[in-house]
């Protein structure tokens, strides 16, 4: 289970190796992508809080990067954070997710990435429920939901 400290290590110190690497041209990410969710996740927006189709989404299934399709995040640790965004404790595995310093906005904070394809997520908070006390504030516009009946 990671924790506030694995997170700033990574983010210090650089992160797991991901399984593969995606990499794509901005054309052929705006061709693969709408507006929005290229806005989101190649040029590191977000979305207004309460608005993400996925913020209330409560089946059970995995999350999934919009722009590479790896699994990000499993329904059984998504959690009400009642922030606006959906909310997680823990990555899918520890090398699905890509931490990085992110000082904009007169704010110190991590921003979370697909390990995979660089795609913007959102932010990692230490404020979520124990036992990691970790809160993923992702964009729905970055993930897609697999429900279990997708996958059988």
């Amino acid at each position: 289970m990671l924790t506030w400290k694995d997170i700033i290590n990574f983010a210090v110190n650089g992160n797991p190796k991901p399984d593969r690497i995606v990499t794509k041209t901005e054309q052929e990410w705006r061709e693969q992508l709408t507006d929005d969710q290229y806005r989101i996740t190649r040029k590191k927006g977000t979305e207004a809080p309460f608005t993400g189709a996925l913020c209330h989404a409560h089946e059970p299934g995995l999350y999934n990067c919009i722009c590479c399709g790896t699994t990000l995040f499993d329904s059984t640790i998504k959690f009400d954070s009642k922030s606006g965004w959906p909310s997680f404790t823990q990555p899918y595995k520890p090398n699905s997710v890509k931490y990085e310093k992110d000082s904009s906005f007169g704010m110190v904070r991590v921003e979370i990435m697909c390990n995979t394809c660089d795609a913007h997520l959102g932010h990692v908070f230490p404020d979520g429920p124990e036992p990691s006390g970790l809160r993923y504030c992702v964009n729905s516009e970055s993930i897609t939901l697999q429900t279990q009946h997708e996958r059988n």
